[in-house]
């Protein structure tokens, strides 16, 4: 009975987790309250360990830019992304639209500027 209870309870704690495969990555959650202004989609290509990934990453959250993060050493996907069409051998990357913008590092600056472009257009 005790092996049975321990199985239905590891059973039903990653039920939730199931569902989400790689291709259906989740949008990064955003602060309190829903960002006033309207933003192109932005992807950013990361690793848990990159310095300047964490960086892009606290920006965006901080300034309640929705972002999808798509972490290469998880998501063979992103990597193949990243290498091939994206042509960069690391991390991060930040795609700004659909390809419209293409950043390669994290400069806060850079990044305001191609999302001020983006939203001009």
């Amino acid at each position: 009975m005790r092996r049975f209870m321990t199985a239905a309870t590891a059973f039903f704690l990653l039920l939730p987790l199931s569902g989400l495969a790689a291709g259906q990555m989740p949008q990064s959650p955003l602060g309190q309250h829903a960002p006033a202004q309207k933003y192109p989609k932005v992807v950013l290509f990361s690793t848990s360990w990159c310095p300047h990934c964490k960086a892009a990453k606290e920006f965006f959250t901080r300034n309640d830019i929705p972002f999808i993060n798509r972490d290469v050493e998880l998501d063979s996907d992103a990597m193949e992304l990243l290498t091939g069409k994206y042509k960069s051998q690391g991390v991060p990357v930040i795609v700004i639209g659909d390809d419209a913008q293409v950043l390669k590092g994290f400069d806060e600056g850079r990044v305001r500027k191609a999302l001020d472009q983006y939203r001009k257009k």
